[in-house]
């Protein structure tokens, strides 16, 4: 899987903002400036991230003193992928460029053009990856509501793959 900091940060971020509405907070806009010192995020980097998730409609700004950032809409409308797929980052387990002219690494071994053998292996844990991402909201995050999502397949160990 390729997530890298910017997915990961601007999650952090969204559900620190989240935290702050849902809690009630009067305070008007949140400065970004807090949110990068209360993730150990930083600030030019959430400055880049936010310009994104403003594009896409995720957050509004307010310019000036009192100034910052809100969300759009409610945390329970905001899927995490949606806050992912507003950083452009794409979620792929696989270097594949795709089904026509095979991967990235070259034609494979038998020579064909054709995609990697365990080109449809990736393809489909990418796959999951986003579906688990879509039917999760920044309100079940914030409230704490992610653990035990997983759907297990029928049959196959529930067993955790690596100690917590």
């Amino acid at each position: 899987m390729h997530l890298t900091t910017r997915g990961r940060y601007a999650v952090m971020a969204m559900a620190d903002l989240a935290t702050r509405e849902t809690a009630g907070c009067a305070c008007g806009p949140v400065c970004l400036a807090e949110i990068a010192e209360r993730q150990q995020l930083s600030l030019s980097y959430l400055e880049q991230l936010f310009a994104k998730l403003r594009r896409a409609g995720l957050v509004a700004s307010a310019r000036g003193p009192g100034g910052g950032y809100r969300l759009m809409t409610p945390p329970h409308e905001i899927p995490i992928a949606a806050i992912v797929a507003a950083v452009d980052e794409p979620i792929h387990a696989t270097r594949c460029e795709g089904t026509i002219g095979g991967c990235m690494a070259g034609p494979n071994p038998m020579g064909n053009g054709e995609p990697c053998q365990t080109h449809d292996l990736w393809f489909e844990l990418g796959r999951q990856i986003e579906l688990f991402l879509t039917g999760i909201s920044l309100a079940d995050v914030v409230s704490s509501r992610v653990r035990g999502r997983a759907v297990p397949l029928p049959g196959v160990d529930e067993r955790p793959l690596a100690a917590e």
